[in-house]
């Protein structure tokens, strides 16, 4: 048992981290209706912590390597504890959105630190078990997540959705503290805190400006400047790192072909596969009035076929290129979101059921060979910076993912309820944002009016969805090959590829 402690104290922490990404799902109703949140709000909710993520991974993970990765995965952890108790306690919408970008903060610093903590602490067979172990766990908290989320919700409150982080944080703390080694990079090495910080004003200001764009309009002067400043910063950001010593990220790996396929893929995977499923959520529960665990569960059979073709695929794609395993995948994922676009005033939850599944074997197909397809397209010295790419664009993806999709399907619904409603933009956002209910019994609109324009909006965010997952997999297709030419970029043998290689 004490061989295993150090991996049950590294599994704590990633269990919890990844639940936080998608148990808000079905809890969002609920939260809107304590908090008389608006869509913006809610959408913040989600992207708030997404974004906290994809803006830090990379950054943290190099302090990691300098400060000590233990250090930061505990600190991290306190952190996480901490935000997730002001999340519980949130009296206002901002004040829950302002938490939720804390609680992604702590997330950063345990998530960039995980496998390099596991790679420090065992070695040969032992480390493929663990890394194993870890992947299985980080799956069952993604499929998890609707399911606790509901359970919660809808037996004590939606704030315990934040409160149960508390214990696993304290027991994750403790045995990470008495089980634990410490780890560093290469000596030398230094953090790139220019680099973080253009990073996040790109990535920030660019989910920013999508989620805004609904209500100010995409060609307001606040939301170009916005996309102008995320552009600037994103420019920043890659001459930085042309210049860096110890870069984040080098913007020379995307000369290669094979690298900016994959990144591609890794961008669109989540945002295509789960960056719809809020609003779905939010149909099941205040146009279907389902309670929030039936809502979770009609989600499961994505998770479900995702678990299961991971399973069934690893041993029948054995040796199949990544290409196409990863670019079928992602066919299957988008052909799974079209599915899914089939939803009219009278439709129910069955009607989801062929495309979650669809959509669910596509992730379950595609998953695995992601990161393997990253490291392979890069010098074996850069397989640790592949790696955390793979986790940020994932992140990112699904950052934009969620704010594009409820945009679109905010003025989808506008375009339905014009004539129908005296308002047909305030009376969309009210709707896209959970408060059909109340909108009912105001007598904004007639009830098939409501139902109708929701399903609308649905099933514009769900082609989007589907045409992403689309256009990722036949680039995948197109650009990466195996093995892949070697990328240009200096190399430093005193990188600890076998720590890092798998951080994706």
């Amino acid at each position: 048992m004490r061989k295993w402690a150090p991996l049950i104290a590294v599994c704590l922490g990633t269990f919890m981290l990844l639940l936080d990404v998608t148990i808000v799902t079905v809890a969002l109703p609920d939260m809107a209706g304590a908090l008389h949140a608006s869509l913006s709000s809610l959408q913040w909710v989600i992207d708030s912590y997404a974004l906290a993520l994809a803006a830090l991974l990379l950054g943290v993970g190099s302090a990691a390597d300098v400060l000590g990765r233990r250090r930061t995965y505990v600190a991290g952890t306190v952190l996480f504890a901490a935000a997730s108790l002001a999340c519980g306690l949130s009296s206002s919408a901002g004040m829950l959105v302002a938490m939720r970008g804390v609680q992604g903060v702590g997330g950063a610093a345990m998530f960039a630190t995980t496998l390099s903590l596991l790679g420090a602490e065992y070695q040969g067979r032992d480390r493929g078990v663990a890394f194993g172990v870890w992947g299985a766990v980080s799956a069952a908290a993604a499929a998890l997540g609707p399911v606790l989320g509901g359970l919660l919700t809808q037996n004590l409150d939606w704030r315990w959705i934040f409160y149960v982080n508390l214990p696993v944080s304290v027991a994750a703390v403790a045995l990470t503290l008495r089980m634990v080694g410490e780890s560093r990079g290469r000596a030398g090495q230094r953090v790139d805190v220019f680099g973080t910080l253009s990073w996040t004003v790109f990535a920030g200001t660019g989910v920013y400006a999508v989620v805004r764009a609904d209500a100010v309009g995409w060609g307001s002067a606040a939301t170009l400047g916005t996309l102008a400043v995320s552009a600037v910063a994103l420019l920043v950001f890659l001459f930085a790192q042309l210049r860096a010593a110890d870069p984040m990220l080098d913007p020379r790996l995307f000369r290669g072909a094979s690298f900016s396929g994959v990144m591609a893929a890794a961008f669109a995977i989540s945002a295509a596969a789960f960056g719809v499923l809020p609003y779905t959520s939010i149909w099941l529960q205040t146009v279907l009035g389902f309670s929030p665990l039936k809502g979770g569960l009609v989600l499961v059979p994505l998770a479900a076929a995702s678990f299961l073709a991971a399973a069934v695929g690893g041993r029948l794609l054995h040796g199949v290129p990544a290409r196409l395993t990863v670019g079928v995948g992602m066919l299957l994922i988008g052909a799974g979101a079209l599915a899914q676009a089939v939803l009219g005033a009278g439709s129910d939850w069955p009607s989801l059921l062929p495309g979650l599944i669809v959509a669910g074997v596509g992730v379950g197909v595609a998953t695995p060979a992601l990161s393997q397809a990253a490291l392979s397209s890069v010098p074996p010295h850069r397989a640790g910076m592949a790696g955390g790419a793979v986790n940020t664009f994932r992140q990112l993806g699904y950052a934009l993912g969620v704010a594009l999709f409820g945009t679109l399907a905010a003025s989808r619904m506008t375009h339905a309820l014009t004539g129908e409603a005296a308002d047909p933009h305030g009376t969309a956002q009210a709707l896209a944002g959970g408060a059909a209910r109340q909108l009912l019994s105001a007598r904004v609109a007639a009830p098939h009016a409501l139902r109708a324009a929701y399903a609308s909006g649905l099933d514009a965010a769900a082609l989007a969805a589907g045409a992403v997952g689309i256009v990722a997999g036949v680039l995948v297709l197109l650009l990466v090959r195996t093995p892949n030419a070697p990328v240009p970029g200096p190399r430093r043998a005193a990188e600890q590829v076998p720590v890092r290689a798998n951080a994706g």
